[in-house]
């Protein structure tokens, strides 16, 4: 057995290197789960709040958009009759993804309990947004879905 941070060979009742001082075995691997889960959650809950203040604007322009149907291009009735109720209920939907964006965020930063399963299952649906969702599903996904995730947050939820 060797060391995984100086290569130092090891006994196997050693539970510290006695070259550098790193932990060996299970406490090892214990140390670093739960040292990454620690230092990735602030940084996961920023990005989410930052996702979703940029998707309120969005939905700003959208809803504002649909009460002035005169701006459409197009045929009177289809401009006047379809386009504001379409382009105000999709800015409804993006200012649901901003919300729930910023209530996952929100909810990460806080080690709020509902906060871990919510943010995988909105960082699921956020893989198909590419590029910028793409890569905060994923960087969701690689924080909050390893083996000893769930205990660990679990753990930090209750303190």
């Amino acid at each position: 057995m060797f060391c995984n941070r100086c290569g130092t060979q090891l006994q196997p009742e050693f539970n510290l290197c006695p070259k550098c001082g790193a932990p060996v075995g299970a406490a090892a691997v214990l140390q670093s789960t739960s040292g990454r889960l620690q230092r990735h959650l602030r940084i996961l809950g920023i990005f989410w709040i930052a996702a979703g203040v940029l998707w309120i604007i969005p939905s700003l322009v959208l809803m504002g958009y649909s009460h002035a149907p005169h701006m459409m291009i197009g045929d009177e009735m289809f401009s006047h009759a379809f386009m504001p109720p379409m382009l105000f209920s999709l800015g409804i939907v993006f200012l649901a993804l901003a919300a729930a964006g910023i209530l996952v965020g929100w909810g990460l930063m806080n080690h709020e309990r509902w906060a871990r399963i919510t943010a995988i299952v909105v960082g699921i649906l956020t893989i198909f947004h590419p590029p910028f969702g793409t890569a905060l599903g994923i960087y969701t996904l690689w924080v909050l879905l390893p083996a000893d995730a769930a205990s660990e947050y679990d753990r930090m939820s209750q303190a």
